[in-house]
């Protein structure tokens, strides 16, 4: 099985956020954003800067068509503000260079964001990382500190808490742990 897999390591993240921070401001607060929200990849894109104003996020995603809310962590909240200013409301959070028909900045796309992943997965040696790794990224931790499968499943809107515990690799965290205390 080759599915993308969240970033485990706490130590692993403060450096490619220090990374990011020094090569790339939008790459930088992307990362953020994806693993403090859990929100997809497909929905990050698409905000605008109207959508980080305040506290809370409100879209309707992609994905499920379900309206969703996220309030945003204080220090994330800090750098959106810190990211936002200057910019016309209206403008993608996170602008590509490509024009739409109005000669407007278009967002990237998710091949683009795959890319930045790919660029900090070969920087730090990370296998099996893709787009979904950050919202996975945020589930692993959440649950790590919370142990609230349920609350993390009515955030990541999964119908069963298994899907959940699989879908974050904490089921494969244990097999491992198995395996790697086995004996006969």
């Amino acid at each position: 099985m080759n599915t993308v897999q969240p970033i485990r390591d706490k130590e692993i993240i403060q450096e490619i956020k220090r990374f990011l921070k020094t090569r790339s401001e939008r790459n930088y607060v992307l990362f953020l954003l994806g693993i403090n929200t859990g929100l997809r990849i497909s929905d990050i894109l698409k905000l605008r800067v109207r959508d980080v104003q305040g506290w809370k996020i409100y879209l309707k995603e992609n994905k499920t068509g379900k309206e969703k809310e996220v309030k945003m962590p204080p220090d994330l909240k800090k750098v959106i503000r810190k990211y936002i200013e200057g910019k016309n409301k209206n403008d993608y959070l996170f602008p590509s260079r490509q024009k739409d028909k109005r000669g407007k900045p278009k967002p990237i796309s998710r091949g683009m964001a795959y890319v930045i992943l790919q660029e900090v997965a070969d920087e730090f040696g990370l296998e099996r990382i893709g787009c979904h790794s950050l919202r996975k990224t945020y589930g692993y931790h959440f649950y790590s500190q919370t142990k609230d499968v349920a609350a993390l499943q009515e955030m990541l809107n999964h119908s069963d808490p298994d899907i959940t515990r699989r879908y974050i690799g904490v089921n494969q965290d244990k097999l491992d742990k198995y395996q790697t205390n086995y004996k006969i």
